[in-house]
C-alpha cells in the first residue's frame, strides 16, 4: 500500500559517478525518493560491471543501511543486448515492462521512471511512453554536480572506495532530482479545444473538456474555469467565494445594483459577438429595465423602489405602488403619459422611458433612451414569440442599427448612472480569458 517503486535503465555513471565521486542518476533517486521496490533494466555492459564487483546492488545495500530501511530488488537482465541505441526495441521493451509494473501495482502505488541513466535511445522511449499518456508516473531527472554532461569513466573502479568518498552521503547533500513535467497528447490536445471554447466563452463546454482530465493537468486553472461559468450565468454569490480563494478578481465594478446591471450587460454583449442574435435582443428587455432605473436614479433623483413594491409570486419583481405612488409628481407623470390605462402592474421600460423624457433635460439621454425603448419593441416579440432566424441585417432593417450600434447605445447610457466604467472594463471577459489561458500555458509548460 502506497508504494514508491523505481523503474530505473542503468547507465554509465551509475551506480558513483567515478569522476566526481557522488551518485549517479539511479542512486540519487534512491536517496531522495527512498522508494520500496527498485527495478533495475541491464543491458550487456551493465551486466558485465555488475559480475566484476556487485557495484550497483552494493550500493543500494549500503544506501539502505545507512538510511535504515529495506529496499526490495528486482533485476531485468539482458545480456544479449549491446546495440543500445535503437529507439524502437526499447519503446516496445519498456512498454511492456511497464505495463506489467502496472499490473501489480495498488492505485495507491506511485511509479517513478528515471529518465537520466541509460542510453539516450533508453531515455527518449521513457519520455515518449509518459506522453502518450498510457501510464500514470512520474518523470525524475538528475543533473549532474558540475551542470554539464557526465563522463562515464570505468577504469579502476573501486565501488567500496567511492562509497567512503561519495559526498552525497553526508546529511546536507544537494538534492538534484527533478520532476519533469511531460503533458501526454491527449492533454495537450484537450487543452487546445479548452482554449478554443474560452476565446468563444463556452465555459461550460470547457468545463466538460477539463473534467475528462486527470486532476494533475487541470488543478492549475480549473477554478478559474468554474469562477468564467458561474460569472456569465450571474451566480455572483459563487463568483465571491471563487475569487477569495484564488486571490483573483476579474469584476471591475463592486457597486450592488450597479455591480449585477453591469455584469448582465457584459453577458449581452457576449451573446452579441457569439453572433447569438435573438438571443441578445430577447436579453435587453430586462437589462433595460435596470439600467433605465440606476439613470433615473442619477440623473432624475426618481429611486424607483420608492414607488414599488417586491412581488414574492414573481420573483420578486418591482411592481408599483399605488399608495406610494399616491399624489407624487412620479404618478403625474405616468397618467399624463398613460391616461386611465396606466396599471398598477411591473415597472416596464416604458414607464421608465416616460420619466426621464419627463424630468431629465438631457436630450442626448433623451434620445438614447428612445432608440433603446423603440429597438426592445420592434425587435423583441419577433425575437420571443416566433420560430425564426434572427440576423445582423434583419435587426437593421426593423431598428436602423446593427447590433453593434445598439451596444454602443446601451453602453453610452450606463455613462449616465454615475458607474465608474472604464473603456477597457468592456473587455473584462477578454482579459479573463486570458488570465485562464495564460494558466492553461503555465500548466503545459510545467510552471510552478
Amino acid at each position: 500500500m502506497s508504494k514508491t517503486i523505481l523503474f530505473s535503465p542503468v547507465g554509465g555513471t551509475d551506480p558513483i559517478s567515478l569522476a566526481n565521486c557522488r551518485d549517479g542518476s539511479m542512486l540519487h533517486i534512491c536517496r531522495v525518493y527512498k522508494p520500496e521496490q527498485v527495478i533495475l533494466y541491464m543491458s550487456y555492459e551493465v551486466l558485465e560491471n555488475q559480475k566484476k564487483d556487485n557495484r550497483y546492488l552494493y550500493c543500494l545495500d549500503q544506501l539502505s543501511k545507512l538510511q535504515n530501511r529495506k529496499m526490495n530488488y528486482r533485476l531485468i537482465k539482458r545480456p544479449e543486448l549491446k546495440d543500445v541505441q535503437e529507439f524502437d526495441f526499447f519503446y516496445h521493451e519498456f512498454r511492456g515492462i511497464i505495463a506489467e509494473i502496472f499490473r501489480e501495482m495498488d492505485k495507491s502505488d506511485t511509479l517513478l521512471l528515471n529518465v537520466s541513466s541509460g542510453t539516450p535511445a533508453m531515455k527518449s522511449a521513457l519520455l515518449v511512453l509518459r506522453t502518450l499518456g498510457e501510464f500514470t508516473c512520474k518523470l525524475v531527472q538528475v543533473s549532474t554536480p558540475e551542470r554539464k554532461m557526465n563522463e562515464n569513466i570505468h577504469q579502476g573502479y573501486d565501488v567500496a572506495t567511492l562509497w567512503e568518498l561519495n559526498e552525497d552521503n553526508q546529511e546536507n547533500f544537494e538534492n538534484r532530482c527533478r520532476e519533469v513535467w511531460c503533458p501526454t497528447l491527449s492533454a495537450l490536445k484537450n487543452e487546445e479545444i479548452i482554449k478554443k471554447h474560452i476565446m468563444v466563452y463556452d465555459y461550460s463546454a470547457a468545463i466538460t473538456v477539463a473534467k475528462t482530465m486527470p486532476l494533475e493537468y487541470t488543478e492549475r486553472y480549473l477554478d478559474l474555469l468554474f469562477l468564467a461559468h458561474d460569472r456569465q450565468i450571474l451566480d455572483l454569490k459563487n463568483v465571491d467565494q471563487i475569487r477569495r480563494k484564488l486571490n483573483y478578481d476579474p469584476l471591475p465594478i463592486h457597486e450592488g445594483n450597479g455591480m449585477k446591471c453591469f455584469e448582465y450587460a457584459l453577458i449581452v454583449d457576449l451573446k452579441l459577438r457569439r453572433g447569438e442574435y435573438a438571443d441578445f435582443m430577447r436579453a435587453i428587455t430586462p437589462l433595460l429595465v435596470d439600467l433605465l432605473d440606476l439613470v433615473l436614479k442619477k440623473q432624475c433623483k426618481i429611486s424607483i423602489k420608492d414607488y414599488c413594491r417586491k412581488n414574492p409570486k414573481k420573483g420578486n419583481a418591482l411592481e408599483w405602488d399605488k399608495k406610494k405612488l399616491a399624489d407624487t409628481k412620479t404618478v403625474e407623470a405616468l397618467y399624463e403619459r398613460y391616461g386611465m390605462d396606466f396599471k398598477y402592474g411591473p415597472v416596464k421600460s416604458e414607464d421608465l422611458v416616460t420619466l426621464i423624457k419627463k424630468f431629465s433635460a438631457d436630450m442626448r439621454l433623451i434620445q438614447l433612451a428612445e432608440n433603446i425603448r423603440s429597438i426592445e419593441v420592434s425587435v423583441r416579440n419577433l425575437a420571443a414569440h416566433q420560430i425564426i432566424s434572427i440576423t445582423d441585417v434583419m435587426i437593421k432593417a426593423l431598428t436602423g442599427f446593427t447590433g453593434i450600434q445598439i451596444m454602443n447605445q446601451i453602453k453610452e447610457l450606463f455613462s449616465y448612472t454615475g458607474i465608474k466604467i472604464g473603456s477597457d472594463d468592456w473587455n473584462s471577459y477578454d482579459k479573463m480569458n486570458q488570465q485562464i489561458i495564460d494558466a492553461i500555458a503555465r500548466n503545459s509548460n510545467g510552471a510552478a
